[in-house]
């Protein structure tokens, strides 16, 4: 299927601070026709954003690419994606947490706009012609964004990321803990027994006709020792 770019953002667009720090860093799961557009990066001191024009109705994916190439652990940068001032798409993105460094990582977020409104994600909104992208600035460091660009169509028109062992590995442990404690369930309630008439005990029977030759081989053997001490 032949995708529909409809819009794409470089360095230059918009006056945000620019860093070219990536630039010395190969990215992980990005062809090498890609690498730049994870190595160069946008940020702001606070919240910013893009004004995208988009002409015609139908459906849209919007594209996020990032990739952490500073810090080396979760928690140093983290912050939000909200559209038109009101829909938070994406809530506390931390990149590193979610790929490791130096590695691509793409946020996809499905809208649609019909009769002038925008609609993402359960929220509707009105739409003038142009879709504000804001990075929202949260409690750690700056806001970012390497590269924005949004497809007309759906999810699996976007071209997939490389796939990347560590991440892949991850998800197969994270579905093998779902799956066993399932089956730890489905074990509980297999084991449970339906209530019904109880069983019977078999120490709850009458047991005096057994104890009877016992009594009777006590009381012989009693006489019994009793003249041998004599003797």
């Amino acid at each position: 299927m032949k995708i529909k770019l409809v819009y794409h953002y470089t360095l230059k667009s918009y006056p945000w601070q620019s860093s070219d720090y990536g630039m010395r860093l190969p990215i992980f799961r990005s062809v090498p026709e890609d690498q730049v557009l994870y190595q160069t990066e946008r940020y702001n001191e606070e919240t910013f954003g893009y004004d995208i024009p988009i002409k015609e109705e139908g459906d849209y994916v919007l594209v996020l690419k990032f990739a952490e190439v500073y810090f080396a652990q979760s928690q140093q940068k983290v912050f939000d994606v909200r559209l038109n001032g009101q829909h938070v798409v994406v809530k506390d993105l931390d990149i590193f947490e979610k790929v490791g460094h130096s590695t691509a990582h793409d946020e996809l977020v499905s809208f649609t706009i019909r009769k002038g409104k925008l609609s993402v994600q359960g929220e509707v909104s009105t739409f003038n012609g142009k879709l504000l992208v804001e990075f929202v600035k949260g409690y750690y460091d700056n806001p970012k964004v390497c590269a924005i660009c949004i497809i007309k169509g759906t999810v699996e028109d976007v071209p997939k990321l490389l796939p990347h062992p560590g991440l892949e590995k991850k998800e197969e442990e994270e579905e093998d803990d779902d799956y066993e404690e399932g089956n730890e369930k489905k074990t509980l309630s297999k084991k449970k027994v339906k209530s019904g008439p109880r069983t019977p005990d078999p120490y709850a029977s009458d047991n005096s006709s057994l104890m009877f030759p016992i009594l009777v081989a006590f009381g012989v053997f009693i006489p019994t020792l009793f003249c041998l001490c004599r003797l």
